[in-house]
């Protein structure tokens, strides 16, 4: 366009060829539009431009800079779209907004704002200098209005939210953010205030992800904490957009896409005690039917515990799990539904095994967590990197140990089934409601019932519960005949004496603080094996396997109840 341009200026002697030698230097030199540049270097007037656009492009010229805007016509497009698009909203006659346009021919930029009002788009062109200056002075007065406004949501959020907003901070990557969104980010402190107090409450409460949703009359905003959503505000309905831009630029997402689904990464830094912390927020948002709902995962390395002790492994079920793990090939198993705490069980897997005499090589959908000395692969769908290439290569890698992070499909689950039958041992996760319908989940998949019984080692079906709070934690006895009924053997129930939380101020009043795994360890023996490869029902398998000493989660669950652990209503709620 710059050479279309600067032809036509030529064809009508208004520069001569020199200035326009000059003005195109200055271009590459500084960027913008050669127009912006032959205004700058004050060859032609901002009036001349548009004359010459108009012509250009065949639609009418505007100033936009002696051009009285309607502020509810301003109120039509976002101030991150006009940077974006370098528009200006000019007007609005019944179903037409007129934009004033630095390029009429941005088909891309109508179709959005078409999208966003709901509006027919007609174009006039303004020159650059003029809409960017117009840009500035109508959206600041706006972002001026709405800082103020958002001050009084800040001062009772902040009071809700307790910790101070000041003690977080953004970390910014490789890609910079462009000096409009420093600008944008100035004039709405009170929002960018609100968010990090939002991230610094969740980190301080141990929330695992935060919840941002929008309904037709409210914004409601939850807290995951210890596996349950409690709701902790919700602002205005007229502060969605701002909270949801900002989470967006802080995401590196585009703003301007509100139709596609979007995941990004936060990486935040906050002083604990006076020492800095790093956190990560995987985020991710999904367009619904009154914007966009947007869910932030807390990923806290600190918080992963790497000692298998720790998880809530029972003695006989951690003896029989480390011994698998220990082996030299075959397949161990981790399942259970989403949030259960399975990578956190197949990390520290890996923190036992990682040795520099092994290589081990990990697929995963996200990488939520760097590990020292092991190879980490991100699978990306979208581009073919699924995770049976990915597994296809790694057997080209010379593995010793393969982590897949779930085996989702029947192309990766026979992949992942002959890598453990051919000197690898690898370690994977399923979505099934207990060990044992782990047999029949890959036998559906279409692996071969022999290659199932001579592949696996092991499969760890496993929960989190809610632990008790031990500040405020209070006997609550059952009777006899009420233990029995959830499952306690008659000889043992006279014995149990189950605890729960009261409810303090350390707990925010729920009665639990932190959670504890229940497991069900189902070791893969040659009786098991055989009833596999003759293709033994789930009922038969099972009981089978607790012939063979396999604690069942209700029987795991019911031993944490005795140890004070947990409570009966925990145990029912997450074991059947």
């Amino acid at each position: 366009m710059a050479v279309r341009l600067g032809e036509l200026l030529l064809r009508e002697k208004r520069i001569t060829p020199a200035q326009l030698q000059e003005a195109l230097g200055h271009q590459r030199a500084n960027g913008g539009r050669l127009g912006s540049s032959l205004v700058k270097l004050g060859f032609l007037g901002d009036h001349d431009i548009s004359q010459i656009l108009s012509r250009q492009y065949g639609v009418p010229a505007i100033a936009a800079d002696h051009f009285e805007v309607d502020p509810a016509v301003i109120r039509l497009i976002p101030p991150e779209t006009a940077v974006k698009y370098q528009i200006l909203p000019i007007s609005r006659s019944g179903t037409t907004l007129t934009l004033a346009m630095i390029d009429p021919t941005n088909v891309f930029a109508m179709d959005d704002i078409k999208f966003m009002t709901g509006l027919h788009v007609e174009a006039v062109v303004a020159s650059e200098t003029a809409v960017r200056e117009a840009i500035e002075r109508y959206y600041s007065k706006s972002s001026t209005t709405n800082a103020a406004l958002a001050n009084e949501l800040v001062s009772k959020a902040l009071e809700d939210l307790g910790p101070s907003s000041d003690e977080i901070e953004v970390l910014a990557d490789a890609q910079e953010i462009d000096s409009a969104t420093l600008e944008r980010e100035s004039g709405e402190a009170p929002i960018i205030r609100l968010v990090n107090a939002l991230l610094l409450s969740a980190i301080q409460r141990g929330a695992s992800d935060i919840h941002l949703e929008p309904y037709e009359k409210e914004v409601r905003i939850r807290f995951r904490i210890d596996g349950v959503l409690q709701p902790v505000m919700s602002p205005p309905l007229k502060y969605r957009d701002p909270i949801t831009s900002r989470i967006k630029i802080m995401a590196r997402l585009d703003i301007a896409e509100k139709r596609l689904p979007q995941d990004g990464r936060i990486k935040a830094r906050f002083n604990e005690n006076g020492r800095m912390r790093e956190i990560d927020f995987r985020v991710s948002c999904l367009p619904t039917l009154f914007g966009e709902k947007i869910v932030m995962r807390l990923l806290d390395p600190e918080g992963l515990r790497l000692d298998m002790t720790r998880l809530g492994f029972e003695a006989k079920a951690l003896e029989r799990f480390t011994a698998a793990i220990h082996r030299p090939w075959g397949m161990v198993l981790v399942t259970g539904p989403t949030g259960s705490g399975k990578t956190n069980t197949l990390y520290s897997s890996l923190a036992q095994l990682n040795q520099p005499s092994v290589n081990i090589m990990t697929a995963e959908d996200p990488v939520e967590f760097n590990l020292l000395g092991v190879n980490q692969v991100q699978v990306r769908e979208q581009i073919g990197l699924t995770f049976a290439n990915v597994l296809r290569s790694f057997l080209r890698q010379d593995p010793n140990i393969i982590l897949v992070g779930e085996v989702r499909d029947s192309d990766t689950a026979s992949i992942a089934v002959k890598a453990a039958l051919t000197g690898h041992l690898v370690l994977s996760t399923l979505h099934t409601n207990d060990a044992p319908s782990t047999i029949n989940r890959l036998v559906n998949m279409g692996v071969e019932p022999f290659l199932v019984a001579s592949s696996i080692s092991l499969i760890a079906a496993q929960r989190l519960v809610r632990r008790i709070c031990e500040q405020c934690k209070e006997p609550h006895p059952l009777t006899v005949p009420e233990l029995i009924e959830i499952g306690y053997a008659p000889d043992v129930a006279p014995t149990v004496v189950p605890q729960r939380g009261r409810g303090c101020s350390r707990c925010g009043g729920t009665g639990y603080r932190g959670r504890v795994g229940v497991f069900e360890v189902m070791e893969i023996s040659d009786r098991l094996r055989q009833m596999v490869m003759t293709n033994a029902s789930v009922i038969e398998l099972k009981q089978c396997a607790i012939d063979e000493g396999m604690d069942t989660l209700r029987q795991a669950g019911l031993r944490q109840v005795a140890a004070g652990l947990t409570t009966v209503e925990e145990i029912a709620r997450e074991t059947i």
